[in-house]
């Protein structure tokens, strides 16, 4: 049976994984795109790097420009919200305690 230290140690490791995890999605790069116009970088933790525009997209007027970057966008954060809770997925099922008459509380983050 875990005591009320082991749960709290359990606890504060996971939260330390956490942080290392979010440091490492710092590190770890997407990109969206909208066709050969407008790319996007973004860090798996959705924080956007770059926006690159091709030379034929800066001649375009101000609404078909921002439709191109949105698009791009998008496609660059939807990218790193599946990376990012895939890893934090990861994390809370290695934190969580298979305590005794709980089940698998990991289970619940497959």
């Amino acid at each position: 049976m875990f005591g009320v230290g082991a749960i709290k140690e359990k606890l504060e490791e996971a939260k330390r994984k956490a942080e290392e995890t979010k440091l490492r999605l710092d590190t770890v790069y997407v990109e969206g795109s909208s066709g050969d116009y407008a790319k996007v970088v973004s860090t798996a933790n959705s924080k956007i790097m770059q926006i690159l525009l091709s030379s034929e997209a800066k001649e375009f007027g101000h609404d078909e420009l921002c439709r191109h970057i949105q698009i791009a966008t998008n496609e660059a954060l939807e990218k790193a919200r599946g990376i990012y809770e895939v890893e934090m997925a990861v994390v809370a099922k290695d934190a969580m305690p298979n305590i005794p008459g709980m089940g698998n509380l990991g289970g619940m983050f497959k």
